[in-house]
């Protein structure tokens, strides 16, 4: 067994001769020595430190997080508010001729209404795919999300950036019948001029601007959940074993109010009663209460009211 090497210094500026290892150590240890020939140590945290100095830095950020959030919430208030006072009146004539939800809101909900639609137009960017936009394309549009999600939290739809709009029905993805609308993860598609026309007819229970909105609000609730709304999530769970035996029924054959596309699976379902929830409301509960209640609850609203909204939003 090797012995171990011993090593006097004279100073520790005299280093002449030592491995590389020992003058690095030699160097670090006369740094923490000072003019008096004492040891200075690192000074040592103690936990209760330690503790404080997490706190301090955790409530730093989370007060830059609270401004910031507010900062953003006053920014966004007052161009809401600058954009609303210059868009009011010709938000207001497009939707009143072409809306009839809209129409039938008491002056409190159609400030709301308008409020809603113009957020909603800042959160996407709308293309038009064989013909020219026209200015009421993005405000009617808009208009459909926002009514049907005029009784919830949170109403942006946030993962569909882009709104596709197209002159007619269209094929997608070797479809042997044409499209009105559809929603995909690349966006939302629609059919203008069957927008147009099933808005132009509201009591026949055929809109495809409703029916592709509604599409898309189960999709970010459920699909990715980006945008969704807490409210809606749970309560879809009440709606669906309401639903389910009634599009069982009809897939056996037995007709109802709704559209017999229903019963096609319970995702048109779902689309179909949407459509006829807002344009044949009354016969809709009438016909089948139990289905009707379901999506009051669900949708926090009821057409037939000029308010619409049946719990008050925080």
């Amino acid at each position: 067994m090797p012995q171990d090497s011993t090593y006097i210094l004279n100073s520790f500026s005299d280093t002449t001769g030592l491995p590389d290892s020992i003058r690095q150590l030699v160097r670090e240890t006369a740094g923490s020595i000072n003019k008096s020939g004492k040891i200075i140590l690192p000074a040592i945290e103690s936990d209760q430190q330690v503790i404080w100095r997490f706190l301090t830095i955790f409530l730093v950020a989370a007060t830059i997080y609270i401004l910031l959030r507010y900062w953003r919430y006053r920014y966004l208030t007052n161009k809401l508010n600058v954009e609303y006072d210059q868009k009011k009146g010709v938000y207001d004539g497009i939707l009143a001729n072409h809306n009839p939800y809209y129409r039938s809101l008491n002056a409190e909900a159609k400030d709301r209404f308008i409020k809603r639609t113009i957020l909603f137009i800042e959160a996407k960017e709308f293309e038009c795919v064989g013909m020219d936009m026209e200015d009421e394309m993005p405000v009617l549009i808009s208009a459909a999300a926002i009514q049907l999600t005029f009784g919830l939290q949170d109403f942006l739809l946030n993962y569909f950036n882009k709104i596709y709009i197209l002159k007619n029905r269209y094929r997608y993805e070797n479809a042997s019948v044409p499209y009105e609308g559809n929603v995909s993860p690349e966006g939302i598609y629609l059919s203008w001029i069957d927008f147009l026309r099933e808005y132009g007819d509201y009591t026949d229970g055929e809109n495809v601007g409703l029916h592709e909105m509604a599409h898309a609000l189960v999709y970010v609730n459920f699909t990715v959940t980006d945008g969704e709304d807490e409210s809606f999530r749970k309560k879809f769970y009440d709606f669906s074993p309401i639903g389910r035996p009634i599009m069982e029924k009809m897939q056996a054959g037995q007709t109802n109010l709704l559209d017999k596309y229903a019963a096609t699976n319970f995702e048109e379902f779902w689309a179909v009663c949407i459509e006829t929830f807002f344009e044949k409301p009354v016969p809709f509960r009438e016909q089948l209460p139990d289905l009707y209640n379901s999506l009051c609850h669900l949708l926090n609203q009821d057409p037939t009211t000029s308010g619409k909204i049946l719990r008050p939003l925080a």
